[in-house]
């Protein structure tokens, strides 16, 4: 039976990891390193199998940093009658919030009731929402602690300012979660490599499945894919054995099928969601709303980012019929959003007060519709599916967000079924229900964390000690004693957002970021909440993270270049030019870039001792 290595604090190395991939042979190997595909290598490895996860891009590049950030049952999908996903997902929502409790928590949704003078709103629409929400609790969302309630015309209005008065009569409140998607993600791939010895690599693609004389799936030929010369990389192209392989790749999942079979089959229909963010002065919401979009029978969200300052809207739900690596945020996209939103609003949004936008791809199942036939992606079931191939290849396709963890326990229960794998572990039986995910420790120790004494014996101001325990958790004392080492590293990182100079190289010391975009935009969410922050901050780094990688910091400019146009060109799209932030002009923040910007966040540590970059 494999044993799984002693914990270790340094397990996301990619040059261990690639060195690691090309010498053993694993039980089990997952290609794709979003939400599902983490969720399966943990699943696996916490039976006691021999794991590795491979993933093209970077970590939760796809669909799995684009979401909605929501841990929820889906009230919407009782009106299909789909109960069973409901109590499914409101179920394994209660698993995060027990098992990740620093990264997913509790969040209110007002759904406000407009006057009854308004179109489309009567006495019946109140009852049906009443009656749903009963339904919703009864179903597992009392699971939370709490029951939906009434709210008063006052109570709505105070929750969500941003309302006019002559619009609302009332509303009601209910609960659901959020968490950081791409953060989850991470954890979990870092409770697999740390605790049971796991191997994980970004940047590594798979370009081909290798059978044995018998048909079945032995081998993976993958090859290094960073985005830039790395010459101390050992090996670009090579072969990972393994008795078994999980397709996981989401939106993907038929590409890795067609290596398997040659075919070109289509078992997903993907379905574009985008979201545009505001900052909080502009959109003043103090909690999540669910608001009606009178143009079709959908709804749209408007929710706060946690730290305070910020709040977006989503999403759109539409058949998207074009490239999945990287779906854009189009100008009509814009104006369904803006439209829906002002539709409730006094002091209407413009497309000048957008911060930042961002647009993924849902990997829906092909054809089903919950019972239904419909045209509308949004009306598609989020059930999932585990399929086992000729070749033994296991595929899990569809889901959502909240119940990954079931889709891996499934998964790997085929895989192992498929492969006699219980041969090889201890356990057959999935041990994640009640595993908590790395930085969560207990309880207590995140509640000790918060205290004045702990800001105190840490020297931080006890705001900037919430926000990193809200990301690391039981790391929060490791990242800051990191820190002594770069000095005015515990400071912000950008006025306009909550994130620490420190936050951007303990992405690169210790969670396997690559590039400046995996800093800015999936270690940290600052592209997502404001561009212009983004490409701000991404200059003021630069010579850190060049030292951090040991990477020549002319190299890390023309990467920084690469990830502000690209934000830039998003911006085009939804502010006319003449209203773009300053900050995205060459003549301001990329002329003095490298001229010492960052010339108070200094290593003082030993020369020779810094970690490799990967």
């Amino acid at each position: 039976m494999y044993r799984a290595r002693p914990a270790t604090d340094d397990a996301l190395d990619r040059n261990t990891a690639l060195q690691r991939l090309q010498s053993e042979t694993f039980d089990l190997l997952v290609i794709g390193g979003g939400i599902t595909g983490a969720g399966t290598a943990l699943d696996a490895a916490a039976r006691g199998l021999k794991v590795a996860l491979i993933e093209r891009n970077d970590f939760a590049s796809g669909t799995s940093s684009r979401s909605s950030k929501l841990v929820h049952g889906g009230l919407r999908y009782l009106q299909h009658g789909d109960f069973t996903l409901v109590y499914e997902a409101l179920h394994e929502r209660q698993r995060l919030l027990d098992n990740a409790p620093h990264l997913v928590k509790p969040l209110p949704f007002v759904i406000p009731i407009f006057s009854s003078k308004r179109p489309g709103v009567t006495l019946s629409t109140t009852a049906a929402i009443s009656a749903a929400l009963w339904m919703y609790d009864l179903t597992g969302g009392m699971r939370i602690g709490k029951l939906h309630s009434r709210l008063s015309q006052g109570d709505v209005l105070d929750l969500l300012p941003a309302l006019g008065k002559d619009r609302v009569e009332s509303g009601f409140m209910y609960y659901d979660a959020s968490g950081d998607d791409a953060r989850l993600t991470l954890a979990i791939l870092t409770t697999a490599a740390r605790h049971y010895g796991g191997v994980c690599a970004n940047y590594v693609e798979a370009t081909g499945l290798l059978h044995d004389s018998a048909g079945f799936v032995r081998a993976v030929s993958a090859g290094s894919r960073l985005p830039y010369s790395n010459s101390q990389e050992p090996g670009t192209d090579f072969e990972i054995r393994a008795n078994v392989v999980v397709n996981a790749t989401g939106a993907w999942v038929d590409s890795v099928r067609a290596m398997d079979t040659g075919g070109h089959g289509r078992t997903i229909r993907p379905a574009k969601g985008v979201h545009l963010s505001f900052k909080l002065s502009r959109l003043p919401v103090k909690s999540a709303a669910v608001l009606p979009v009178r143009s079709d029978r959908r709804s749209i969200f408007v929710i706060p980012w946690n730290d305070g300052s910020y709040a977006y809207i989503g999403t759109t739900d539409t058949d998207w019929q074009g490239s999945i690596d990287d779906p854009p945020c189009s100008s009509d996209d814009v104006d369904y959003l803006l439209d829906a939103v002002n539709s409730h609003l006094d002091n209407c949004l413009t497309r000048s007060d957008i911060t930042a936008s961002w647009a993924g791809v849902r990997p829906l199942l092909a054809g089903g519709s919950g019972g239904k036939r419909s045209n509308r992606t949004a009306d598609l079931s989020r059930h999932h599916s585990v399929q086992v191939s000729s070749s033994g290849l296991v595929t899990v396709t569809g889901g959502k967000l909240t119940t990954y963890r079931k889709m891996a326990e499934e998964a790997v229960d085929r895989a192992m079924a498929a492969r006699s794998l219980s041969t090889f572990a201890g356990a057959g039986r999935s041990a994640t229900r009640h595993l908590r995910i790395a930085g969560s420790g207990d309880t207590l120790a995140l509640r000790e964390l918060l205290a004045p004494s702990t800001a105190d014996r840490l020297g931080l101001q006890p705001d900037r000690l919430a926000h990193l325990v809200s990301r690391y958790g039981t790391e929060t004392p490791n990242l800051v004693e990191l820190a002594s080492s770069y000095p005015g590293s515990l400071e912000p990182l950008s006025p306009e957002a909550p994130y620490l100079r420190m936050e951007a190289i303990w992405a690169v010391k210790k969670e396997m970021a690559c590039t400046v975009e995996d800093v800015f935009s999936r270690r940290m969410r600052l592209s997502l909440m404001d561009a212009s922050a983004a490409c701000e901050a991404a200059h003021t780094m630069r010579d850190a993270l060049a030292a951090a990688w040991q990477r020549d910091p002319s190299d890390v400019q023309h990467e920084i270049d690469s990830f502000t146009g690209d934000l830039e060109h998003q911006a085009q799209i939804y502010n006319s030019p003449d209203t773009l932030p300053p900050s995205f002009s060459p003549a301001d923040s990329r002329a003095s870039a490298g001229t010492g910007r960052a010339r108070g966040l200094s290593q003082t540590a030993p020369a020779g001792k810094a970690d490799e970059g990967g």
